[in-house]
């Protein structure tokens, strides 16, 4: 596995910038690829981003990405948040604050615990947090929710409600899609598998200046507090282009990353430097 990643990333870099690049992860068996902080573990085939009381943890791809197509991205990652215990929201249900999926420019970022789901304080940054706490501080909607944040900020610049609850067990999917053309971010998801036409939250935002940069880092936060609760990635599919991505197209890669020339516009690939 080594040498074949080590004639990836040797091909990916002798290509110019406008080499296309899909990153298809099946699951988590393998996460060398991966840069895990805080509380973050691997189990068995998932990421495990948090999964007791009064933990912080995060996972982001240990190689930047430079954003050079209009700063454009699609993603699709699978989810499962179970086990809760501790402290019982207002809804009933026991657990803690949720995971992020987060677009930043430091792969060893970890936020705050707790309210903060492991994304507050990372500055230059886009969380999609999908959210199962209420916290009427950050006046969020309810305890479970989808919402868009930014700069590190826990409080939600746009909020949607989800009726089924997401940390009670089972596989979730979300999709991210952001086109930067008319700077507009386009959030799905489902607890079926299905790809909904129409957006479930979207909100127009300048990705570019918000990062500050071109390069960033993608991957996933989460906090617990007095509430716990086990926080899994399951599988992860990124795009370097505004290209949807629905489940049943998503690659049938090996469980290792999968890194693939796809003759997309676009943007390069950098490796971290150490």
């Amino acid at each position: 596995m080594k040498k074949l990643a080590s004639f990836i990333t040797a091909t990916m870099l002798s290509l110019p910038a406008t080499a296309g690049m899909i990153v298809s992860q099946t699951d988590f068996s393998d996460t060398s690829a991966w840069q895990l902080n805080g509380d973050a573990t691997q189990n068995n085939d998932r990421l495990v981003l948090t999964q007791g009381l009064s933990q912080s943890g995060s996972a982001f791809l240990s190689s930047s990405i430079n954003l050079l197509n209009d700063t454009s991205f699609s993603a699709f990652f699978t989810f499962e948040i179970s086990q809760p215990v501790g402290l019982t929201d207002v809804d009933g249900i026991q657990g803690a604050d949720g995971l992020v999926f987060v677009v930043q420019t430091n792969d060893t970022n970890v936020g705050s615990q707790g309210l903060g789901i492991g994304y507050q304080g990372i500055a230059n940054s886009l969380g999609i947090e999908f959210d199962t706490w209420t916290n009427t501080t950050l006046n969020d909607i309810d305890g479970n929710h989808v919402g868009i944040n930014l700069g590190g900020n826990s409080q939600s610049v746009a909020q949607a409600s989800e009726s089924d609850a997401f940390n009670t067990g089972g596989i979730w999917s979300a999709w991210i899609d952001y086109n930067g053309i008319n700077d507009l971010l386009e959030v799905r998801w489902s607890n079926t598998g299905t790809r909904s036409s129409d957006a479930g939250l979207s909100l127009n935002v300048d990705l570019a200046s918000e990062l500050g940069s071109s390069d960033a880092f993608f991957g996933f936060t989460s906090g617990t507090a007095a509430g716990g609760g086990l926080h899994e990635i399951v599988s992860f599919e990124f795009r370097n282009d505004f290209a949807p991505i629905s489940a049943a197209t998503a690659i049938d890669a090996p469980p290792a990353i999968a890194l693939m020339l796809a003759g997309l516009i676009g943007i390069g690939y950098r490796r971290k430097v150490k």
